[in-house]
């Protein structure tokens, strides 16, 4: 196999190490977020690539076509996009609510001022 076939794998890699680096680099939680999209999206990519079949068509029975694609692939990728769009959402309405709550979406900012608090009311 030449380099062209492993190029969807060489572009898993690299989106997924992007995208754990920037989870774990990053103090903003916006950006936290924009990093665990793009490492879903690896993993799309990495489920997804190497179930196209080059000769394979769809997998409706007629004269001429005798290799199939597998569909379940590309639906289970579907059902997980919209659960990671749902789950995206879910972490900006916290993130807004955590903005209301401490003033800033700094990570380090947050935690701060969240141990002052328990420091002078002295519950955990």
């Amino acid at each position: 196999m030449t380099t062209g076939g492993y190029f969807t794998y060489i572009v898993t890699y690299l989106l997924m190490t992007a995208g754990l680096f920037i989870v774990i680099a990053r103090g903003n939680l916006i950006k936290k977020l924009i990093g665990l999209g793009i490492f879903q999206t690896s993993v799309y990519l990495l489920y997804i690539g190497p179930a196209k079949l080059l000769a394979g068509t769809a997998p409706i029975l007629a004269n001429g076509y005798s290799v199939y694609s597998n569909p379940l692939p590309h639906v289970l990728i579907l059902t997980a996009i919209v659960v990671g769009v749902a789950t995206l959402a879910l972490g900006l309405a916290l993130v807004v609510r955590i903005r209301e709550a401490y003033g800033s979406i700094e990570e380090d900012e947050v935690l701060a001022e969240d141990q002052a608090n328990t420091s002078t009311t002295g519950h955990a």
